[in-house]
């Protein structure tokens, strides 16, 4: 009987493990959550800092069991399943906590594998005014940008930068803030470094593959209280981005001058400035950088290292 009794407390809290579902990966602060996750958080060296705040969010697990209730034994059975599980879930939170002063501990989001990677030169043979290293300036701008945005609350500026998709999960994440009255801060960050991981083509757009590795400081509060409701104003946290950019194949490097690149509005055909609105000034149109500049369509958090 005790080994049957035994082997029924196991099956349960293996069970009950097995239906906790997995965190999953978000975007736009979401990746930064209250556990480590990733490949080990290796320290990338220099490269340019960009600096700002933006609002992001936490992890979030659920989880639900089902039990039954017929007679005592049962009850007894229920209560030893719960002391377990509760003994088993402290036991795993001081795992964790103690994980997450060493490093990673679990899996991050998988890279594009390299095999499906072609140089960026295949990129620079047929766009010859492709430059690398503006591309790499420009992501490094636009994290900052979302970061900035994100903090306000307001993300209609980016709008142009990420696919429709992309862009209405982004919103859903703020407004979603706004109704619970909380903000998120990231403060002290960094763009540590910009890595172009190779191109492809698929469905008729080419498609560049970058790395974004920084640091933040990340915490959310509660507008009403000021109270930090989670995370933590002194604890840095190394991320590890890939974002996936993608523009119709034969669309060529469009001019810049003055680190402003200029583009017409599809509707009235005004020049606009990429870099001071969305908006065409002139008719209110929302322009979409889709069919004339790289566009972010897909980010994975793929590391995250707490010191």
């Amino acid at each position: 009987m005790k080994k049957r009794l035994l082997a029924l407390l196991a099956i349960v809290l293996i069970a009950a493990f097995l239906l906790v579902p997995r965190i999953g990966i978000a975007d736009l602060g979401d990746f930064s959550g209250g556990g480590d996750y990733g490949g080990g958080g290796s320290d990338w060296g220099g490269g340019s800092d960009w600096g700002g705040s933006y609002s992001g969010g936490d992890y979030g697990t659920s989880y639900s069991s089902r039990g039954g209730d017929s007679g005592s034994a049962f009850r007894t059975i229920a209560i030893f399943i719960v002391v377990l599980i509760v003994v088993a879930i402290v036991m795993s939170r001081m795992k964790k906590d103690g994980a997450n002063r060493s490093g990673a501990n679990r899996p991050g989001a998988l890279r594009t594998a390299a095999s499906l990677l072609k140089p960026i030169s295949d990129i620079m043979e047929r766009d010859p005014d492709f430059s690398p290293e503006d591309f790499k300036e420009q992501l490094g701008n636009l994290y900052f940008k979302m970061q900035d945005c994100c903090m306000k609350r307001d993300v209609e500026p980016i709008r142009p930068y990420f696919a429709d998709a992309l862009w209405q999960q982004f919103n859903r994440q703020v407004q979603q803030l706004k109704a619970n009255h909380r903000t998120n801060y990231v403060e002290r960050i960094a763009v540590l470094s910009v890595d172009i991981k190779g191109c492809y083509q698929d469905k008729g757009e080419d498609v560049i593959v970058a790395e974004i590795y920084t640091r933040i400081v990340d915490y959310t509060v509660d507008d009403n209280t000021g109270a930090v409701v989670a995370g933590s104003k002194t604890r840095e946290k190394f991320m590890t981005y890939e974002y996936s950019l993608s523009r119709p194949i034969g669309k060529k490097t469009a001019p810049r001058e003055e680190g402003v690149s200029e583009r017409h509005c599809p509707n009235c055909g005004a020049p606009l400035s990429v870099n001071e609105s969305v908006k065409c000034p002139y008719c209110g149109s929302v322009v979409s950088f889709s069919d004339h500049d790289w566009t972010v369509y897909a980010i994975k958090g793929i590391s995250q290292r707490t010191v």
